[in-house]
């Protein structure tokens, strides 16, 4: 167990300071402009399958670019890939909060510049772990990753709240003008970490070698059986999850009081990864994967509560559960996978595990509102939860994730060669005996003779 002063030295590194102050910023202004967006559409088309088109918008591009953005990530210098992906994505909320503001927003548009922000994104996230490994020691990253965590924690508290109060008063536009903001302020920071150490000179990207980075990240992804087993899960109930991004508002609506609800459910969610977090910073378990599958699965909590309840304290507490267990499991996850994978693969393999934990979402943004209509709000949310919790138990079925550990074993030293066997000791051969003394003149020759024998 370590201290709380002892988790917060990791601030004393330059590179991530500046890196983690960005990322407070731009993860506020996430959660600032997520629940905005949702009540613009919602005030644009009264209709939740509309908005889950507009949400689907922005993971389909994540998805499909993801792997592309690993691969410039370990060829490239990973704060100048992130730098231009935080400006393009600050273009794109630029415009969608001059839209709304104006009022001339439509559907069309909107999910146009969703695209633009997706794409903004699959660049800049799979570098983030990459970045990480790169200007923190190995003893100092799982804090690193904590406080990361900590930091989107603290954003999942107070952006929900001040975007309420935003949309409540001044209008979601100012939300999401506010998001475009943070984006600015987040590539500075990175302008300001200087050189890449560990990039040298950037290499030319080019197809064939694109493609070669992609056959060996998806080499380093695929051979892993722990990796690719909880992405593929992590899929599934990313899927489920989406079906409460898309219905939750809906039924603030309906049963909660509108959409002053709605935030405080996300606010909840917010303080239990704030606790999560917390106790992620001491966390050394003995088997990290085993720890972080049991925590994640409180991530189901809030669907399953919100299919039965229409109280909201039974909701606030499900959240808060949810958003611990989703804390705990996630520094927990990139450290075990910042120590089994080499530096110069990690990005790419962790645009698989991005893109693989996206791949289904897109397909549950898309469907929740039509399934809610067939099946009904509240049944569509029970099968979400009860999907999310098998998907997150099930790999502890496999001895591999149930067992591994922190760090992978230290390579066993080479058997040393066996010697060779010891030959008896061969009798001394009897003297020879001495030959007759030459007269003098002969003496001097036979002195003379080494001198020759050496210059010949």
């Amino acid at each position: 167990m370590t201290s709380y002063a002892d988790n917060f030295r990791v601030l004393s590194v330059p590179a991530f300071r500046r890196f983690f102050l960005g990322q407070c910023a731009s993860l506020l202004g996430d959660f600032l402009a997520g629940p905005a967006l949702a009540f613009a559409v919602l005030g644009l088309s009264g209709s939740a399958s509309q908005l889950g088109l507009v949400l689907a918008a922005r993971l389909v591009p994540t998805v499909l670019f993801m792997l592309l953005g690993g691969a410039i990530a370990d060829r490239l210098p990973r704060q100048r890939v992130m730098r231009w992906a935080d400006l393009a994505r600050a273009a794109g909320q630029g415009t969608t909060a001059v839209l709304i503001l104006t009022g001339r927003a439509d559907l069309a548009e909107l999910m146009a510049l969703q695209l633009v922000l997706g794409t903004g994104s699959a660049l800049f996230t799979p570098a983030i772990t990459g970045l990480v490994q790169q200007c923190v020691p190995a003893e100092r990253r799982q804090a690193a990753n904590a406080l990361r965590g900590l930091a989107q924690s603290a954003a999942m508290v107070l952006g929900p709240l001040c975007s309420v109060a935003l949309v409540l008063t001044v209008g979601p536009g100012w939300a999401i003008a506010a998001d475009a903001g943070t984006y600015l302020f987040s590539a500075a920071c990175l302008r300001r970490l200087g050189a890449d150490p560990a990039a040298g000179a950037a290499a030319p990207v080019q197809a064939r070698r694109l493609r070669r980075d992609l056959a060996q990240g998806w080499h380093e992804f695929s051979g892993r059986t722990w990796v690719w087993t909880t992405i593929a899960v992590a899929s599934l109930a990313n899927m489920a999850y989406a079906t409460l991004s898309v219905l939750g508002p809906e039924l603030s609506v309906r049963s909660y009081g509108g959409a002053a609800a709605w935030g405080g459910f996300l606010a909840a969610f917010g303080l239990g990864a704030v606790a999560g977090g917390a106790v992620g910073l001491h966390l050394r378990p003995r088997h990290p994967l085993r720890f972080a599958l049991v925590a994640v699965s409180l991530f189901a909590a809030p669907a399953l509560v919100l299919s039965g309840t229409t109280t909201p304290l039974p909701a606030l507490a499900a959240f808060f559960l949810g958003g611990a267990g989703m804390m705990v499991f996630n520094p927990l996850w990139e450290t075990t996978l910042q120590a089994h994978v080499p530096a110069d693969r990690l990005s790419r393999v962790s645009s698989y595990e991005w893109a693989g934990s996206f791949a289904a979402q897109p397909l549950g943004l898309a469907l929740a509102g039509p399934l809610a209509l067939h099946l009904g709000l509240r049944h569509l949310l029970l099968a979400a939860g009860l999907l999310q919790l098998a998907a997150t138990l099930s790999p502890l079925l496999l001895r591999e994730i149930r067992n591994l550990p922190p760090e992978p074993p230290a390579a066993a030293p080479l058997p040393a060669e066996p010697s060779a066997p010891e030959r008896p000791a061969a009798e001394p051969l009897p003297a020879a005996p001495l030959p007759p003394e030459p007269p003098a003149a002969e003496q001097l020759l036979t002195a003379e003779q080494p001198l020759t024998a050496v210059t010949a």
